[in-house]
């Protein structure tokens, strides 16, 4: 991270550099076109390229660890683990179970699933129940977090004896 901000800043000041010269150029020229005008021009154009390659490379690094906190921070919340929290705090729900990171993204897609098939009137008999709709889409979202009745293992993730 300190290479890019170093990256960032050097760029920068070539580019200010750059265009400090471009308006000296055109002063000592008293505003006509020279050589010495075009190649600060030119000059400029290239320290603004650099600079733009420079802050889209620190804008890669940003969302880059951006989405990595992201990632770790709904694991811990769905784990009940925090590297801020004492040990001792993720025991305080007795009764839940730990979840790996793998297990909990495929829990992700599956309900992202189940909701596009509810979109799209693709629910099966569930989605449209005896309780008039609102039971069957308790009875989807049970059945995406793991069934229930069946000691919480989900058959679509044989991981889930493994864990």
């Amino acid at each position: 991270m300190d290479s890019t901000v170093d990256e960032l800043s050097a760029s920068y000041k070539e580019f200010v550099t750059a265009a400090l010269a471009v308006m000296e150029a055109r002063e000592q020229s008293g505003g006509q076109k020279t050589a010495a005008t075009d190649l600060a021009l030119e000059s400029f154009k290239q320290r603004w390229e650099l600079f733009r390659v420079a802050c889209d490379h620190a804008e890669e690094l940003v969302e880059s660890i951006r989405q990595r906190i992201g990632s770790e921070c709904l694991v811990d919340e769905a784990t009940g683990s925090s590297s801020s929290a004492p040990a001792s705090a993720a025991l305080a729900a007795p009764g839940i179970k730990p979840i790996s990171a793998v297990r909990l993204e495929q829990m992700s897609k599956a309900v992202r699933w189940l909701v596009i098939e509810l979109q799209h009137g693709a629910g099966g008999p569930s989605a449209t129940g005896a309780t008039g709709g609102g039971g069957g889409v308790a009875n989807s979202a049970a059945g995406a977090g793991g069934q229930h009745g069946q000691g919480g293992l989900d058959p679509r993730f044989p991981e889930d004896g493994t864990q």
